[in-house]
């Protein structure tokens, strides 16, 4: 390990195409013959602590500009190996805590992954050689691989441990021979051999294609473009988050019965979201948006007038609204005569205090 004290590492691997940073870590470590945290302790020290955080959404840049500067990377492409490189698109401004739209969440707890944030698609491990993490795999509407046709999986096929591939050389020694990310961490399962199977359809396939055209206009993005509407994806992200709260539960029960599906049962004894949730409850809920998706002027509409969903928690905290949403939707509904609206009283009608 003497020659890492040089300004380039020994082994320089770059980024792989849509490498998330913990996975080119992983892969660095490994091709210098060391444990990942072996390797992290001997380049950052052990004041810098990397897995007890979520790196792929903060990207340190203690952490990024010393990967690209030891291994001859363009700091710029360096860079979009973490989640910020979607700012602009799949969400308007970065923030460290809290729900980043459409970043799905790893819940994390010290090194432990409590979530199960990190999705895969096991045809693409089985191919990839070497293996490695996306980055598109941390998107919460990415539940389909359009490229194999199959629905991705959020946890081990084998055991049904999240996905933490920083930790399949726990309990291992230094001596030993280094496991691939392809292992499950917890029983040592291929996850390149899991069977792939095709996506829930349900009965809309139209709902599924709609989602998969979304989600391939994701996988055909450059590093730094990406053809997706952020008007589009804001609007259909807000929906369906709506129907994991009780404000949605009309919406949820009307949608779910478009596309042939039964509603999901949400207890709200807890604070549910769309980005913490496991990959079968996110992918129908979003088929379910999918169908309002395809004509939102008319579905919203008549969901509306349904009473399916109320017109306030149709904008309620909606913030940047988009404006074909305003106009075309919203407004439509404006202008509906609204039966089901309690008439509002006239300030003169109103009673004084005392």
């Amino acid at each position: 390990m003497r020659g890492l004290t040089r300004t380039l590492w020994p082994i320089r691997y770059k980024p792989l195409p849509d490498e998330l940073l913990s996975s080119w870590l992983m892969r660095l470590a490994h091709g210098h013959g060391q444990k990942v945290q072996t390797f992290c302790n001997l380049i950052f020290g052990n004041q810098r602590q990397v897995w007890n955080r979520d790196i792929d959404r903060l990207g340190p840049a203690w952490l990024v500009e010393e990967l690209a500067a030891s291994t001859g990377t363009h700091l710029d492409r360096a860079r979009l190996t973490t989640l910020r490189g979607f700012e602009g698109t799949l969400f308007r401004a970065f923030k460290t805590s809290g729900h980043l739209p459409w970043i799905q969440t790893l819940q994390m707890y010290h090194r432990k992954r409590e979530g199960f944030g990190m999705q895969f698609c096991p045809l693409c491990l089985a191919e990839s050689n070497p293996p490695y993490f996306r980055r598109s795999w941390r998107i919460s509407f990415k539940t389909v691989c359009t490229e194999h046709q199959v629905a991705m999986l959020d946890r081990c096929p084998a055991c049904q441990h999240a996905i933490a591939f920083h930790r399949i050389e726990m309990g291992k020694a230094e001596h030993d021979r280094l496991p691939s990310m392809r292992h499950c961490h917890a029983c040592g399962f291929d996850l390149g051999a899991a069977i792939g199977v095709p996506p829930k359809s349900f009965q809309c396939p139209d709902a599924l294609r709609w989602l998969c055209e979304v989600i391939q206009r994701l996988d055909s993005a450059t590093d730094d473009e990406i053809d997706v509407d952020p008007d589009l994806l804001s609007v259909y992200r807000y929906l369906a988050s709506m129907m994991f709260s009780k404000r949605g539960a009309g919406l949820n029960a009307l949608t779910a019965a478009e596309i042939g599906a039964d509603a999901i049962a949400f207890t709200h004894e807890r604070r549910l979201s769309l980005e913490g949730s496991d990959l079968a409850t996110r992918h129908q809920i979003l088929l379910q948006t999918a169908w309002l998706m395809q004509d939102p002027a008319s579905r919203i509409e008549a969901a509306w007038q349904a009473k399916a969903v109320r017109y306030n928690h149709l904008i309620k905290d909606f913030e940047d609204m988009p404006e074909w949403y305003r106009t075309s939707v919203i407004g439509q509904i404006e202008r509906r005569p609204y039966t089901h609206r309690k008439p509002r009283r006239h300030p003169s009608k109103a009673s004084s205090p005392g």
